[in-house]
């Protein structure tokens, strides 16, 4: 467990989800900073049917307002609009609502795995063993709930959590 933004948070011991997520938050950093992505996806399916049970989406949009120090991708914590400590706040009570959502989710019973789609720019460089994949939409049953958005004053960021309900 650690502690960031305010708020206990689990982290994996797997090695094997460790090096995937850290490949991927190296990645999206590089796109971030180029401009080149404007959604990530983690979608959780079924192990054994590869049915899309839950499709988390965080659009990112750059914000009309950049100043130019941002521009150049300068990561001193503080934007021209906002302090750090106010976008840690933001960040905070999106995970917070990431958290409660406990209370509105279909409990996952079944072996799950894990995938996340990155939406880039069709002129951005992607790893060469990363592969195109469809948009993984929940084809049945499916709910949505938007999450709180937040800002940075450079991007801003737009949630929404997409989920099967039961077949009853």
């Amino acid at each position: 467990m650690v502690k960031k933004y305010g708020l206990n948070l689990l982290m994996t011991s797997h090695d094997g989800v460790q090096a995937y997520l850290q490949a991927i938050l190296s990645q999206l950093d590089k796109w971030i900073i180029a401009k080149k992505i404007s959604r990530l996806v983690m979608v959780i399916s079924s192990k054994d049917t590869r049915d899309v049970l839950e499709r988390w989406s965080f659009d990112i949009q750059l914000e009309k307002s950049e100043d130019k120090e941002n521009a150049t991708g300068s990561k001193n914590g503080a934007t021209a609009g906002k302090t750090e400590k106010q976008v840690n706040a933001e960040i905070a009570a999106v995970m917070r609502q990431i958290t409660a959502s406990v209370s509105f989710l279909p409990m996952l019973d079944e072996p799950c795995t894990f995938n996340i789609l990155a939406y880039t720019d069709k002129d951005a460089e992607v790893p060469a063993e990363w592969i195109d994949s469809d948009a993984r939409l929940i084809t049945k049953n499916a709910e949505q709930v938007k999450l709180r958005s937040f800002s940075t004053s450079v991007h801003r960021v737009d949630g929404l959590v997409a989920y099967r309900m039961g077949e009853d």
